[in-house]
């Protein structure tokens, strides 16, 4: 596998790591006990850290990028063992 191509796979779960990631942790306005500013949604975030969330997806995306990697040199899970219905072509 080329470089690039990990490297693009890495972005992927990067990408999906980090929209899996966001709704975790937060808390509202209601939850902390804040006073709300006028005009503000009641599931706005009281302090939204992006650079704690980036590092969280950072880190479980070099964690399934691995996982991917390694099953791509072992062949753990072939595309013939994800077919659960239908003819089995062996």
């Amino acid at each position: 596998m080329q470089w690039t191509s990990v490297l693009a796979i890495y972005f992927l779960f990067l990408v999906f790591s980090a929209f899996v990631l966001l709704p975790f942790g937060v808390r509202t306005h209601d939850e902390v006990g804040v006073e709300k500013i006028p005009g503000q949604a009641d599931s706005a975030p009281v302090n939204f850290r992006p650079g704690r969330l980036m590092l969280r997806a950072v880190v479980l995306a070099a964690v399934l990028t691995a996982a991917y990697v390694a099953n791509y040199l072992n062949g753990w899970i072939t595309a013939q063992d994800l077919i659960f219905w239908g003819p089995t072509v062996r």
